[in-house]
């Protein structure tokens, strides 16, 4: 995630103006733009959700209630056959006894129940099935008990208070609706009771109640209760022409999920890549559910065409933005990409590449032109600093011509002192050859001054010259002990910086005609800086001039160093080794009268670039 991250910022880095411009504005405008529109549709959407609903749930109860409307006109027309009590008599007597009373029956009783038959236009058929042995089978309201199935079915009816009715019919029931009732007589002898069929098509039962105009975006459908697979619909609705083979796998889930306590609540099912609604209601005395059934694709079509709308606009919106944008940012930065082509100029060496701004000596100008002064001030300062530079490189160059005329002199010099070494050897004198030596090498270390440092090793060796020729010289007896590593000795120290400190030694710490031990040890402290400490056991320092030099040593101010001020010469070393090393260098100094004294060098350690002074 922190490299994908850094990958965003180093390409917003390196694009251009006009391309964050354009992407400020998008954040600023667009983008909240389009979530409030989205926010805007997703509220549309959830109240037409809620309008929907309430449509569909008014539809469902409308449904229900001309159900049982017409639930009870046959239950009118069953109750008004039952009147005619001379017909139920006349079909449970001997049928066959007299021919002249058939007749009679024909003409009067039978004729009056068909008639109440026709005058019900939603009833198809109404039959009496008659356990009779005498029963005369001449017309297709009556029949005998043998011809019903299921046989026990009375049983049935007997639980369910005399009456009951089937969304499909038990005899041939594929499109049509039954209602069955009881019939029972006084006195009855026969084994098992008549039972009266009223029968109805589903076309003309439930015409004009699942028509498409009904229920809008609903496909309304009466199941059975028991049976998912057994249902009544407009095969012609849309609805059930765009599912095609998948409605019986929409009916089958949503019949899963009807519940007969819960039919208030909607169901939300889904089958193939559609989500689907459905509102219920049960119709006890059918034992069925009416269902209105929508397609979320179907009642969201109006703001899902709104999503593409939206989309398109923004994306209008986006170019003019991106069009404006590039506009304004060329008329904006054009004396900008001034400034760049000077700077490309400058790239390749035309110092004199300036910016003509056009501004007054009293005009300010804007942003961009404050950028181009600037500019112009900086290209100015360079050409000065680049002279400055010039000049000095000039005065270096005459300091090397100088100091090889002075390497041509001491040439001389030293060849005089060679040829005066030869005489002393010759005349057999070691001390004065060893002296002359001693001091070639001073001369030789002191003259040639290659660089700022030298090497501690190189240091030491000229101490040692040094020591050599003071013995010498002033007939002392000064021993200089220094057993250092080799990964010490190489190690660039400052020119010249432990030299006035053993001079200070030579000359201050031992007493007349006495002999002083020197040492040198070095160590690194915390592997960050190196400690050189040059010791001696000499005379020490008086108590007054150390408490006076170890002050001089601690003020941190860049006052002027005055050299005899001590008379030791110290403060030049150590001033001179923080100005090049920073307030952490420099040099400590510890003394006891009569036993020691102490100077401690501080420089980093392991620092590339240490120069010199």
């Amino acid at each position: 995630m922190k490299a994908v991250w850094m990958k965003i910022r180093k390409l917003y880095r390196n694009s251009r103006i006009s391309q964050k411009l354009f992407l400020a504005f998008s954040l600023m405008i667009a983008i909240p733009a389009i979530v409030v529109s989205f926010l805007f549709i997703r509220a549309q959407e959830t109240q037409l959700y809620k309008d929907a609903m309430a449509t569909g749930s008014s539809h469902v109860s409308r449904l229900e209630e001309q159900l049982r409307s017409r639930m009870d006109m046959l239950e009118n027309a069953s109750s008004t056959a039952l009147t005619q009590k001379a017909f139920v008599d006349f079909i449970h007597s001997d049928m066959r006894a007299d021919g002249l009373r058939l007749v009679k029956f024909r003409q009067n009783q039978y004729e009056q129940m068909h008639n109440i038959i026709q005058s019900y236009d939603m009833v198809s058929e109404l039959s009496f099935y008659v356990d009779n042995p005498n029963l005369y089978e001449i017309w297709p309201e009556i029949y005998h008990y043998d011809r019903f199935w299921p046989q026990d079915y009375w049983m049935s009816l007997r639980g369910e208070n005399g009456a009951a009715y089937r969304l499909f019919s038990l005899q041939d029931g594929e499109h049509t609706l039954s209602y069955y009732r009881l019939v029972r007589l006084q006195g009855q002898q026969y084994k098992r009771p008549t039972i009266m069929e009223i029968r109805t098509r589903h076309s003309i039962f439930f015409s004009n109640l699942l028509e498409e105009e009904t229920g809008g975006n609903f496909f309304s459908v009466v199941m059975d209760g028991t049976a998912p697979s057994r249902h009544v619909y407009n095969t012609s609705h849309a609805f059930a022409l765009d599912a095609g083979g998948q409605l019986d796998e929409i009916l089958t889930r949503v019949h899963g999920q009807l519940d007969v306590l819960q039919h208030n609540n909607p169901v939300e099912v889904r089958a193939g890549d559609q989500t689907y609604y459905a509102l219920y209601r049960y119709i006890a005395p059918l034992d069925a559910y009416v269902i209105d059934i929508a397609s979320r694709h179907d009642l969201m079509k109006g703001p899902r065409s709104w999503y593409l709308l939206v989309v398109a606009i923004t994306s209008c919106v986006l170019l003019m933005m991106l069009l404006l944008v590039s506009y304004m940012t060329r008329r904006i930065f054009r004396r900008l990409e001034m400034v760049l082509a000077s700077m490309r100029k400058v790239r390749r060496g035309q110092l004199d590449a300036k910016i003509h701004t056009g501004l007054g000596d009293n005009e300010p100008g804007d942003e961009i032109d404050y950028v181009a002064v600037s500019y112009n001030n900086m290209l100015d300062e360079i050409q000065r600093l680049m002279t400055q530079v010039v000049d000095k490189q000039l005065i270096a160059k005459n300091a090397q011509l100088h100091s090889l005329h002075s390497q041509i002199n001491s040439h001389f010099l030293y060849n005089a002192l060679e040829s005066i070494r030869m005489h002393a050897e010759v005349e057999r004198q070691p001390a004065i050859a060893g002296a002359l030596v001693s001091l070639g090498s001073l001369l030789r270390y002191s003259m040639q001054w290659r660089g700022d440092t030298v090497s501690l090793g190189d240091e030491l060796a000229n101490i040692q010259s040094y020591i050599r020729f003071i013995n010498f010289m002033e007939g002392s007896c000064f021993e200089l002990r220094a057993d250092l590593p080799p990964e010490v000795l190489r190690y660039p120290i400052p020119k010249m910086c432990m030299q006035p400190i053993v001079e200070n030694a030579v000359h201050h710490a031992a007493p007349q005609g006495g002999s002083v031990i020197i040492e040198i040890n070095v160590t690194v402290e915390n592997n960050l800086m190196l400690l050189i400490e040059i010791r001696d056991n000499g005379a020490g320092i008086n108590s007054q001039t150390l408490s006076n030099l170890q002050e001089a040593l601690e003020d941190e101010s860049d006052n002027p160093i005055v050299a005899s001020q001590n008379g030791l010469g110290l403060e030049n070393v150590h001033k001179r080794l923080q100005l090049h090393y920073g307030k952490g260098s420099g040099l400590s100094i510890d003394s006891i009268p009569g036993v020691y004294t102490c100077v401690t060098i501080r420089l980093p350690w392991e620092q590339v670039n240490l120069g010199g002074w």
